[in-house]
This record gives C-alpha cells, sequence and structure tokens, in this order.
C-alpha cells in the first residue's frame, strides 16, 4: 500500500526534526528522573507522596506553558525560564541521589536542546 504524500488542502502537518525527538526524550527522562528521586529518596509515606506528585506537577507546569499547544502563552524568554528550572530541579534530583555525573549529562544535553530548540524558533 503505497503512501501519498501529497499534501492535502488546509491541512498542515507539524515538521518533526531530530531536536523535537531529543527534546521529548529529556521530557520523559525528567519525569522517570523524578520519580526515581520521589520514591528512592525519602521515607515511606514521603515517597509515594513526592514519587507522584512531583512529576504530575511538571507534567502540569510544561502542559500550561511548553507543550506545542500551551494553556498560557507567554513570552519565548518566560518560556525558557520554566523550561530551564525543570531542567535545574531534575539536576539538582539527581545530585542529591549522589549521582552528579549522571545529573551533570542530563543538565547539558537538556539545556542543549533548549538552546538549539529556542534558537530555532526565534529565528
Amino acid at each position: 500500500m503505497p503512501q501519498d504524500s501529497a499534501p492535502v488542502p488546509g491541512v498542515e502537518r507539524p515538521v518533526i526534526t531530530a531536536i523535537d525527538v531529543v527534546r521529548a526524550i529529556v521530557l520523559v527522562l525528567a519525569i522517570a528522573s523524578l520519580a526515581l528521586w520521589g520514591l528512592a529518596t525519602w521515607p515511606l509515606p514521603w515517597n509515594i507522596v513526592l514519587g507522584i506528585g512531583t512529576p504530575v506537577v511538571v507534567l502540569l507546569v510544561w502542559a500550561l506553558f511548553l507543550s506545542p499547544r500551551p494553556v498560557l502563552r507567554v513570552h519565548p524568554f518566560l518560556r525558557a525560564a520554566v523550561e530551564l528550572l525543570i531542567y535545574v530541579g531534575v539536576t539538582i534530583a539527581w545530585w542529591s541521589m549522589d549521582q552528579a555525573l549522571i545529573g551533570t549529562a542530563f543538565g547539558l544535553v537538556a539545556i542543549a536542546a533548549g538552546v538549539i530548540s529556542g534558537r530555532r524558533a526565534l529565528s
């Protein structure tokens, strides 16, 4: 069954680039990292609260400000600041689990992906 790649009038398909895939992977790793941090670092009643609550809060913030169709449209610099706060939080979470190398690597990849994507969006 051949794929018809002819454009359909009135339908705009987003162009997904490699940086979009990297940013999606970074988001999934951030959510998983925060769940791991909450479950592994805190004692019993708090580990369930933070292991579930922290990723949920980050997903809500992402949906409000950073998603492809955000609920609140804000200035691109405020959007970048919110994204940076999420990445810094995940990096600090890794550092608090005595995994400084993983935290630093995550921070570098996440910030590089955000800078490249932000520069592309501004141009």
